[in-house]
Order: C-alpha cells, then structure tokens, then sequence
C-alpha cells in the first residue's frame, strides 16, 4: 500500500481567507492558495485513507503526524510498512526510496537498467508506489469539481473531497470495468514523453533502524534479480 500528499485538489482555490495569518498558511510553494490532502492507497486503486483540509504551506510529514494521533486516524500496524516518497521519513512503517539515485518510473520504462542495489530498489518503490500517483489522477479525472475554481468554505471543500474519495471506492467496488481509469491510462501512456528522464531525490531523512532494513532489503532483491539472469544487463 502506498501513501502520498495530493497538492491542492481544488487547483484555483478562490474562497477569501479572514486575515494575512490564515492567508500565509494557505499558500503553497508555488504562491498560490492551496490545501493538502494526505491519501493512502491500495493495489486494486481504492482509498484507504484519506485526510483532507491542510493548509498548502503544511509540510507532508507535518500532515502525516497528524494523521497518527487524529482519534479515527491512519492505522499503521507494528511489523508493516507504507511506501512514501521522499518528502517523508525512512523510519518505522513507512519505507522511503534512496534520495540521490535515479527514481522515477519514466527512467526505467525507456529501458535503462539498475546499476545498483540502491537503483534496483528504486526502480521496484516507484514501480509499486506510482497506484498512488493513478488514484489520485483518477480522481481528479472523474470528478470534474477537484479541477475546476472553488468558492465553497474550507470545511466544505474538505467534505466533498472525502465524499469524492468515497465515491470514487464505491465505483472501483461495483464496475467490473471502470472507464475513467482506461482513459487515464490512455492519458498516462500519451504523456509519458513530458516526464524528465532525470529525476533524483534529494530530501529524505532516515533513521539507523530503517536504514539497515531498507538495506538488506534492496541487497537481497538486488541479488535475486541478479541471480535470474540479469547480471549481464548491468
């Protein structure tokens, strides 16, 4: 399962925000008035989680902490772990990708190969943590009102970005065939070209713990990919 932000579901928030206080925290890193949604995924592209209402200027992992100790908040069982991205910690369940290595999905579709332990487990993150990416551009794609400019209050906005999310579970449930997710797909496959092909990761954090275990793991599934075969391809 993987989980990530969602910058500004409503794209050209236009509602008045009482007081330069509240105005500052609701302005993103691109200048304009945006809120946070912190969404968690699954496999099969239904929501699990979802928080909805932080100001644009929240940090991920701010938004995340919240999250863990809100009283109907994310549950992240002992001994299990989320994928994140590199805008969170490596710590204890969730297991960030290696920042200053080559990561996203784009790279490793145009046929390049893993030249390290540290490349492999990268490729496999963002290979397994892009559902996060298709859900939430599924959702957007579905539901024309998260693209579109918004004059509802704060803690409406939030609400219909929950009922959307709801919406959208509900959908995946009972359409054995979902056309919105076909035509996003379509989209993503035509777009592929105007993704850089170098895109590194430059700001994670990790603790001692989690760094040793993320290590064994991309070793171990480095040199079983290694022993199928691939050591030539390197």
């Amino acid at each position: 399962m993987s989980c990530g932000i969602i910058p500004n579901p409503f794209p050209r928030m236009r509602q008045t925000l009482g007081g330069s206080g509240l105005r500052a925290r609701y302005r993103s890193r691109k200048g304009d008035y945006a809120t946070n949604v912190l969404g968690v995924a699954s496999r099969n592209l239904q929501f699990i989680y979802a928080l909805s209402g932080w100001e644009g200027s929240a940090t991920d992992s701010r938004v995340l902490r919240n999250a863990l100790v809100r009283p109907n908040g994310l549950k992240i069982p002992h001994g299990r772990y989320y994928l994140v991205d590199a805008g969170y910690t490596n710590g204890p369940g969730l297991l960030a990708p290696y920042r200053g290595q080559r990561y996203h999905i784009n790279i490793w579709r145009q046929g390049h190969m893993p030249q390290s332990r540290e490349e492999f487990f990268n490729m496999k993150h963002s290979a397994a943590r892009n559902v996060v990416e298709r859900v939430f551009g599924v959702l957007k794609m579905r539901f024309g009102i998260l693209r579109s400019y918004s004059y509802y209050p704060i803690r409406t906005q939030c609400r219909i970005v929950t009922a959307c999310c709801l919406l959208h579970n509900l959908i995946k449930r009972e359409m054995a065939m979902d056309p919105v997710e076909h035509e996003y797909t379509m989209w993503e496959q035509q777009n592929l070209d105007n993704v850089p092909l170098e895109e590194y990761i430059t700001q994670v954090e990790t603790s001692t713990e989690w760094t040793e275990m993320r290590d064994n793991l991309a070793t171990q599934m480095y040199d079983d990919w290694l022993a199928h075969g691939h050591a030539n391809a390197t």
